[in-house]
């Protein structure tokens, strides 16, 4: 399990992250400087206004890089120049709702985008270990109970989903006919429902919720009985680094992984929503809003066993204290909304790393020793 030494391996290691402008890549970016990485990110602008990438103003910390995972010549530049030694792929058209809008597009990103990143690392004489990032979302859904397990087919419904079960048989077919040959530690990661503080994508519910308690306005959830996986986005992130790390040292930690939440941490939106206004306070509150849209499953869930057995894993926040630290994140961005622009990130960075150091004393609380935290 990922310890805070562990984190301190990456210091002063190349490290490429696609999609660093998102929400997640911009979480990430930010544990990663925390630690005296060296990161590169290659993404296009931010996918929202506002956005975490801007807040944070990692744009002037880290080497930040404005090209689409599209552009292989651009790509393959960038992986020359700055000589990773590991690549997360978080680049990708994340939403459901938006691969029903533009399933062209969405294709051509998190497929086409999954091809040119592998050709980068297989023509990369830097890279020891890659990780792709994907979703829960890949499995031929059956909206069972139990969850999916890693060896259970791919084949998501709509275009989104289904563009991120492309994007694992992709990095499938380059690690037996490249990597492995090559020796270069490879492996995806199938994510569950990630929340928490700087999320401000369209068609989610915590983003839709904060805009709806910073407005003053009730939030309006479609599908209040839909079942989902929810935790908070430093436990993907910790698994993710973990990844990295493990399978450089032994190869054979190299392969796909589930990475959410226990069983009991999966709720119904409308649950999350009674959750977060609750958090939030100040009389926040939710109702029903217009369930019409496109397709999407009513129940998901995924088997973290794998990742348990392998890395002696365990969750850090539930689903409570995710909430709590989201709405906790909200209220510090309420509060900075008037206040000049540096003034604004230096309250949001400390609250960011706040939580990321908090996130890691919890982590030794359940695991390790004082004497560890205190290295």
């Amino acid at each position: 399990m990922m310890k805070k030494e562990d984190l301190e391996l990456f210091r002063g290691k190349k490290i490429l992250v696609t999609g660093h402008t998102g929400f997640k890549g911009a979480w990430l970016s930010e544990l990663l400087l925390l630690f005296g990485a060296e990161v590169t990110g290659y993404a296009l602008e931010p996918p929202t206004q506002p956005s975490l990438f801007r807040l944070l103003a990692l744009e002037k910390r880290m080497n930040s890089v404005k090209g689409d995972v599209r552009d292989l010549d651009r790509l393959m530049k960038v992986f020359h120049e700055t000589q990773p030694d590991y690549v997360i792929h978080l680049a990708a058209q994340p939403l459901v709702r938006e691969s029903y809008r533009d399933p062209v597009g969405t294709y051509a990103t998190n497929v086409m985008g999954t091809v040119n990143i592998c050709e980068a690392v297989r023509h990369s004489a830097s890279v020891l270990s890659f990780l792709n990032v994907t979703t829960d979302k890949v499995y031929m859904n059956t909206e069972r109970a139990e969850g999916y397990r890693e060896d259970e087919p791919l084949d998501g419904y709509d275009p989104y989903s289904n563009s991120k079960s492309c994007s694992e048989l992709v990095t499938h077919s380059y690690i037996r006919s490249f990597f492995r040959e090559q020796g270069i530690a490879v492996s995806t990661a199938r994510a569950g429902n990630v929340i928490g503080g700087g999320d401000f994508a369209a068609d989610r519910i915590i983003p839709d919720a904060v805009r709806a308690v910073l407005a003053g306005v009730p939030v309006q959830v479609r599908n209040p009985n839909s079942v989902r996986p929810y935790q908070h986005v430093l436990e993907p992130l910790g698994v993710y680094l973990e990844i990295l790390l493990r399978q450089v040292q032994d190869i054979r930690y190299a392969g796909y992984y589930n990475v959410g939440p226990d069983d009991e941490d999966s709720l119904t939106t409308g649950e999350l929503a009674e959750r977060f206004t609750k958090a939030y306070g100040d009389g926040a509150s939710w109702e029903t809003g217009n369930p019409d849209g496109p397709h999407e499953a009513n129940f998901l869930r995924l088997s973290n066993q794998k990742i348990r057995e392998t890395f002696g894993w365990k969750p850090v926040w539930n689903v409570n204290r995710a909430v709590e630290e989201t709405a906790a994140w909200t209220k510090v961005y309420r509060e900075t909304l008037l206040v000049t622009e540096e003034e604004q990130e230096k309250a949001i960075r400390e609250e960011t790393d706040r939580e990321i150091l908090s996130w890691l004393e919890n982590r030794i609380k359940q695991g390790d020793t004082i004497e560890e935290l205190e290295q």
